[in-house]
């Protein structure tokens, strides 16, 4: 037996309209910016030369920037092995930065043993450049005595260089010109 199906003519009607209606609705032509195409090409060339030009040229600096962060850390604490540290971050750059967190640890640590067989934990242009506060009479009388006793600890571990040397004689000629203290003088008990 051949039972006929009802056929949706509504929905056929309804799709068909739906169809119409976007058809009419829908621009003739799609962008996908509000600006003109000529225009459009024109900034993605300068965006281009801008990416290609100038963010290589940044990289590097940023790239360079970071890599000397540890000779900059080590230099302005001092460090008594600031030159190797320098090195160590130039070979970072050459091996593509592997070395860098060792340079960054080692401008951040003291070597324990340095002081003991240097007499000092410093580099040596922390004594030119505190040699030539002294002389121009930067520094109290108790830092110049302190480090006079420095330099001393390293004159008597050995030759000293001639920077050194110098610094030593800058540090002693200004205790030298040192005022003395004055005595202090004694209280009276029981005046009035």
């Amino acid at each position: 037996m051949n039972i006929p199906w009802p056929r949706p003519v509504a929905g056929r009607a309804t799709a068909a309209l739906l169809l119409a209606l976007s058809a009419l609705l829908s621009p003739s032509a799609a962008r996908a910016s509000f600006l003109p195409p000529a225009m459009m090409d024109t900034a993605a060339t300068y965006l281009a030369w801008f990416v290609i030009i100038v963010m290589p040229i940044v990289g590097i600096v940023i790239f360079w920037m970071l890599h000397i962060l540890p000779e900059k850390v080590a230099e302005k604490r001092h460090h008594p092995q600031r030159d190797a540290i320098q090195v160590l971050c130039l070979l970072s750059l050459l091996f593509g930065g592997l070395l860098w967190p060792l340079a960054w640890l080692w401008a951040y640590t003291r070597p324990t043993s340095y002081r003991q067989a240097y007499g000092t934990d410093k580099h040596e242009d922390y004594f030119v450049h505190m040699g030539e506060r002294a002389q121009a009479g930067e520094l109290p009388g108790s830092e110049l005595q302190h480090l006079h006793d420095e330099l001393g600890a390293i004159a008597a571990r050995g030759a000293m260089p001639l920077e050194l040397r110098q610094a030593r004689a800058k540090v002693e000629a200004a205790l030298a010109a040192l005022p003395a203290a004055p005595a202090a003088a004694p209280v009276a008990h029981g005046a009035a």
